[in-house]
């Protein structure tokens, strides 16, 4: 063991010295390496915070929560043709779902829209994402309140004007004043606000709640009908905990079938969209990304790879003498072998630390700077590390090999 432990500090003076005496050659040597580690750790970083900010942005979502909707979350095998023909949900088959579909904990009737201005006195905030529900959705998403209330059943179901705000809306609109109770403007309508939502955060899709304003959906129907090509509906579904999805969905789709009179053998004209397969579409893509990641980094990996066995065949034929003697002294081949693999493996870690030194470095600007948590893991530290390890070992084993083969006499010879 005293050996080995000898040896390795012997490598990485060796090492050192390849450092200080060769640097333009093993700074050209080391720099694939670098750049291969850097490719690597870099995309699988950037692509694990992004799996990290979905995942905490659709964390208040139950996952087996349905969007009962005209439109598929995913690819569907119904031509865009006919799809395009599927009517949209409606008022009325929400209301007879909530109260024929079993083990549910909630349905919410919702309509997506175009983003609005709000105004409050001569203050105007822009590119508010309004979101018309009917007064469940707080249990689905599980809003939290820095001041006020969600609306009731009594304001939804009325349409009553009030209207509940993200904390960037109402931090726009009033600064530090109390916003409840104050009268705002929103599609040419007063409304009075009678909540604040909590801060939340950037969102990964832009649908932050801080830039959020709900409203009865009722208020929007009465504005504009049910028949507006500015809104989609959809409807909400949260199943009960522990049920069999797959049960639950048919049983949701027969009941829609025959509320609207569909003929057997007729396609569904509707989706069923269940957040979990939502979810696994991104998993599906953020797979592609790392593996496209991977093959564009192999290739800098593999010129890295060149360079450490080209630095190693150069600084074997620079040490013949010394190899010789070494041999000529008593040291076996294999102690010559794990001489140069070690050196290798030390050079080749030596450029990863870098690579991974630049991936840190870039990520506390990007999260500064986009205010987005780019996160550099252990385990992707770790991975760089190993993998640096594995491209000089690779990379150092035919150096090594020829080294340790050479005959001393011939060795000591060359060298003189």
């Amino acid at each position: 063991m005293v050996v080995y432990l000898r040896l390795l500090k012997e490598s990485f003076s060796f090492a050192m010295n390849a450092l200080r005496n060769n640097k333009l050659r093993t700074l050209l040597s080391l720099l694939g390496v670098t750049i291969g580690i850097f490719s690597i750790i870099a995309v699988l970083a950037a692509v694990d915070s992004l799996d990290r900010k979905i995942k905490k942005d659709l964390s208040s979502l139950d996952k087996n929560t349905i969007y009962l909707m005209r439109f598929s979350f995913g690819p569907s095998e119904i031509p865009q043709w006919k799809r395009e023909q599927f009517p949209d949900v409606k008022y009325d088959e929400y209301e007879y779902l909530k109260n024929a579909l079993n083990n549910t904990e909630q349905l919410c009737f919702q309509m997506f829209t175009n983003n609005q201005s709000i105004k409050f006195d001569a203050k105007t905030v822009s590119d508010v994402s309004v979101v018309p529900a009917s007064y469940e959705l707080i249990d689905i998403q599980g809003l939290e309140f820095d001041e006020g209330r969600f609306y009731n059943e009594s304001e939804s179901n009325s349409g009553t004007p009030v209207i509940v705000l993200g904390y960037e809306i109402a931090k726009g609109l009033f600064e530090d004043s109390d916003p409840i109770g104050k009268t705002v403007r929103l599609y040419g309508q007063k409304l009075t606000v009678v909540g604040i939502l909590k801060k939340q955060g950037a969102g990964m899709f832009g649908d932050s709640n801080d830039t959020s304003a709900f409203l009865p959906v009722n208020f929007i129907r009465r504005l504009y009908g049910d028949n507006n090509e500015m809104m989609t509906p959809v409807i909400l579904i949260k199943p009960e905990k522990g049920i069999d999805m797959e049960a639950f969905k048919a049983e949701l789709a027969q009941k829609l079938r025959s509320y609207r009179g569909m003929k057997t053998g007729e396609i569904d004209n509707f989706f069923i969209n269940v957040l979990s397969g939502f979810t696994d579409l991104i998993d599906g893509i953020i797979s592609q990304m790392n593996m496209v990641g991977w093959i564009i980094s192999g290739f800098s990996l593999l010129v890295g790879g060149f360079g450490i066995a080209n630095i190693m065949f150069v600084s074997v034929k620079e040490r013949t003498n010394l190899i010789g003697i070494q041999k000529s002294l008593g040291a076996k081949n294999r102690f010559i072998l794990f001489q140069f693999l070690f050196e290798a493996v030390i050079l080749s870690v030596f450029g990863g630390i870098i690579g991974l030194f630049l991936v840190w470095i870039i990520s506390i600007i990007l999260t500064n700077v986009l205010e987005f948590e780019f996160v550099l893991g252990i385990g992707n530290v770790l991975l760089g590390t190993g993998l640096a390890a594995l491209i000089g070992l690779v990379s150092g084993i035919l150096p090594a090999i020829s080294a340790s083969r050479l005959d001393p006499v011939e060795a000591i010879r060359t060298g003189m």
